[in-house]
């Protein structure tokens, strides 16, 4: 039993000897019985290496092997702004819902608005905006019933006078209680949905002399 603890305890103070103390200091390079990845076999960039002809690490991509992000498309058609196609990295107000190079929102929907862009808004509205801002948007959603309140009212005049850009950011990226919808609603989606809040807004505020001529008569009938 003895020469068992003997060894035991020169076991102990070779391991203490060679590995030393947790949380101790030490200039000695560590022993590594996993290296957990902490050096890796890689190419740091811009950074010189003898493995290339020029001597630099940093290397373009192989042609044909990135793809290039395509540009928006309209009714099968690429999205054009001031005569040039529109990419989803640019910073384009399609992008952002500001004027290029500035923080000034855009005042109009910078993509055209067509029947088919406000159907597609109708659906994407009724999806993401529905429960919570109502069906007429006027902040009565499935949610007010659940104890959720301070809706917005798009019809409030602070909501009607507000940009356009100002509302694609508001969707983007949240506000208040209301979470981002930048990950979930595509761009073209959340200006379509925009599109339609608009619409909805012009069904309650308009006036008659918004008609034309030839269907006031039939409403003041």
């Amino acid at each position: 039993m003895r020469y068992f603890l003997l060894i035991f305890f020169l076991a102990c103070v070779a391991v203490v000897g060679i590995a030393g103390f947790q949380g101790s200091h030490s200039r000695r390079q560590p022993i590594e019985l996993f290296s957990d990845m902490v050096r890796q076999a890689k190419l740091r960039p811009q950074t010189p290496n003898d493995f290339f002809e020029d001597q630099m690490s940093s290397r373009l991509q192989v042609p044909g092997t990135v793809a290039k992000t395509p540009a928006y498309k309209v009714s099968g058609e690429p999205l054009e702004v001031n005569g040039k196609p529109v990419y989803p990295y640019e910073d384009s107000p399609v992008n952002t819902g500001r004027v290029t190079g500035t923080t000034n929102w855009v005042e109009n929907i910078p993509v055209p608005v067509t029947r088919q862009l406000l159907d597609r808004g109708q659906q994407r509205f009724q999806i993401n905006c529905s429960p919570c801002h109502g069906p007429a948007g006027d902040g009565k959603g499935i949610t007010a019933k659940y104890g959720m309140v301070a809706m917005a009212n798009f019809h409030d005049k602070r909501l009607v006078e507000m940009t356009d850009g100002e509302i694609f950011n508001t969707i983007t990226y949240g506000k208040n209680l209301m979470g981002a919808y930048g990950p979930n609603v595509e761009v073209l989606d959340r200006w379509a949905i925009i599109s339609y809040v608009r619409v909805l807004q012009r069904s309650q505020l308009a006036s008659m002399d918004d008609l034309p001529e030839n269907l006031r008569g039939s409403l003041k009938k």
